[in-house]
């Protein structure tokens, strides 16, 4: 019997495509380059140190906003944002939280609800990795009920001041642009905040649990003043941060399978390592993949399904393999 590749014990590489495999690779592979010599160093010191440079290196590679189209994003295939995220995860969670932050929560709330003018303005830069966004909606005391925020915009004029606090808010200390949801009369409305903005701040939030290689923020608005024309234009109510989420949740099921076959790996190369004579004899002499590699393969063939015989596609920006999405 053939000893079956680890990586893909159940021969699930032939449901990708060509392109599919190529944008796995790459990002594996660029991840294997830049992330994983230091990535135990950043997660023991509790930051991500390079996270501009690895922005702009994520911005050549295509990858941020990569399942939008225009204004230089790459109009990728769902499964190809699928298999990016699942090799980001697989490196680290924060590094595909950075990710997902950028290009389905930030990125995809300009493209979606945006005006051309502001479109024009951020996406570019955003998806070159040379501005980072971050998106502001859970709030310190209502946590995800967004229905309950208490961030407010009021209007002065022609003008909106913002006046609140959100919490947990990844990328938030080191983005050019936060994507603020708030309170108004007319409903909960977006805001583009650039940093810099008088009333703003972002201090990091140090000593977390988990994703510590990550940059992670509260967000402090006190009497920030901004334009008639930062306001997102073309959603009003939660419908406008919600669809953002659906966006990033589709990424993050794919994540999750990386994060889950990175345990795996680290088991397998223990149980191979292990001082155990019999583990090592069991780990290298059984030709057939352990149940728990079944079940993420099948977890993984789940996710290619619902993609295409579910019909997920990214929001009225993405494409499959045989239409666009409308």
């Amino acid at each position: 019997m053939s000893r079956p590749d680890p990586r893909d014990p159940l021969g699930l590489d032939g449901l990708f495509d060509a392109e599919e495999l190529a944008v796995r690779d790459t990002v594996r592979a660029w991840c294997d380059d830049r992330v994983q010599p230091h990535i135990a160093d950043w997660f023991e010191r509790g930051e991500l140190p390079q996270v501009r440079e690895l922005a702009r290196e994520l911005g050549t590679l295509g990858a941020l906003g990569m399942h939008l189209e225009g204004y230089g994003c790459a109009g990728a295939s769902a499964v190809q944002y699928g298999l990016a995220c699942l090799e980001l995860e697989a490196a680290d969670s924060g590094l595909r939280s950075l990710v997902s932050v950028q290009g389905s929560l930030a990125m995809y709330a300009i493209h979606r609800w945006g005006s051309e003018e502001q479109k024009q303005r951020w996406l570019p830069g955003m998806a070159a990795g040379e501005i980072i966004g971050c998106f502001g909606l859970t709030e310190p005391d209502h946590g995800s009920d967004p229905a309950s925020m208490r961030t407010r915009a009021k209007r002065e004029g022609s003008d909106w001041v913002l006046d609140g606090r959100k919490m947990w808010i990844t990328n938030g200390s080191v983005a050019g642009v936060a994507v603020v949801w708030a309170q108004t009369d007319e409903g909960v409305r977006g805001f583009l905040v650039p940093a810099g903005t008088p009333g703003l701040s972002a201090p990091e939030i140090k000593h977390k649990a988990s994703l510590r290689a990550s940059v992670t923020a509260e967000l402090v608005l006190d009497g920030v003043r901004l334009p008639a024309d930062a306001v997102l234009p073309e959603v009003r109510g939660l419908k406008g941060p919600l669809s953002c989420l659906n966006q990033a949740r589709y990424g993050i099921v794919w994540g999750a399978l990386g994060a889950a076959r990175s345990c795996l790996e680290a088991a397998r190369e223990y149980s191979i390592t292990a001082s155990s004579s019999a583990a090592r004899s069991a780990a290298s002499s059984s030709p057939r993949p352990s149940w728990r590699t079944c079940r993420w393969s099948s977890t993984r063939a789940c996710c290619w399904r619902c993609t295409w015989g579910g019909g997920w596609t990214p929001g009225r920006c993405g494409r499959n393999r045989s239409a666009t999405a409308s």
